[in-house]
């Protein structure tokens, strides 16, 4: 299967990012690009879902499997090409911005050419939605053409870790894994080990995967859990005591409730929930 659209280069764009191309290969072995260093002015990533393919830099070869993808910047030599025993799935997109070049900097994606992506669904959807818009209206939304490839992009600046071993990144899905789990149990007590013992790792080790996953510690990830429940609940029951809502968030009083939530939020809990309730 072969999806591809093209659409024409627009120039003094209104808008942050635009795509050049898009689009989906399965089942073509024969797929392989070469590029010379100043052939392309746009931003590329080519994202394998499936299979296997190579990436040569630098006169190495590197394999790229599922949920790992290579992401060139302007102007940059290319050499991409599928496994012939093994044809990837691979979806790219290509795409500019007169602003684009500055961002993607200061977030350090180019520092590598080769990445992983911790959670594959969420850029898959995006990257999808993209296509489809593209294939359907070509450039009679460019609004809309914008917002998806900023939806793709974003999902990319996300889950976008350096390629690392495979040991590494299996770990590193069990605790993205727990995830929504952690979530949803968050206002109960929090017991580090319980949860690296879900993971199959030690305490220390799965503090440690879990700042490389999520980019930030197990706690402040329990913490904004508990916080973001606090702050439904302060608008779903108005007439709820601010220390009841403390307590059944997983607070010991509602001294530190109101701390941490000042702390994040700006204001107090009642200040915040008088925003919304006269």
């Amino acid at each position: 299967m072969l999806r591809q659209t093209t659409l024409l280069t627009l120039q003094n764009i209104p808008y942050f990012c635009y795509p050049e191309s898009i689009g989906h290969y399965t089942e073509h072995p024969q797929h392989n690009v070469w590029r010379e260093t100043g052939a392309l002015n746009n931003f590329n990533i080519h994202y394998v879902a499936a299979g296997k393919g190579y990436v040569e830099a630098d006169g190495v070869v590197h394999e790229l499997r599922a949920g790992q993808a290579v992401l060139y910047f302007p102007q940059q030599q290319q050499r991409y090409y599928s496994s012939e025993d093994d044809p990837w799935d691979v979806r790219w997109v290509h795409f500019y911005g007169d602003r684009l070049h500055d961002y993607m900097i200061e977030r350090g994606l180019h520092r590598n050419l080769l990445w992983t992506l911790r959670q594959q669904a969420p850029w898959e959807e995006a990257h999808l939605a993209l296509l489809t818009e593209a294939e359907q209206n070509r450039m009679l939304r460019p609004a809309q053409l914008s917002t998806l490839t900023y939806a793709v992009l974003a999902e990319f600046v996300q889950h976008a870790v350096p390629l690392k071993n495979t040991r590494t990144s299996n770990a590193e899905s069990r605790v993205l894994a727990l995830l929504p789990q952690m979530q949803q149990e968050a206002c109960q007590p929090f017991l580090l080990q319980d949860w690296a013992d879900l993971a199959g790792v030690s305490s220390y080790y799965f503090c440690k995967l879990f700042k490389s996953a999520v980019e930030m510690t197990p706690m402040e990830f329990i913490t904004r859990s508990r916080l973001q429940m606090a702050k439904q609940w302060l608008l779903e029951r108005p007439t709820a005591n601010i220390g009841q809502i403390a307590e059944e968030a997983g607070y010991p009083n509602a001294s530190y409730f109101n701390r941490q939530f000042m702390a994040r939020e700006g204001m107090t809990p009642t200040d915040y929930r008088g925003l919304y309730h006269s």
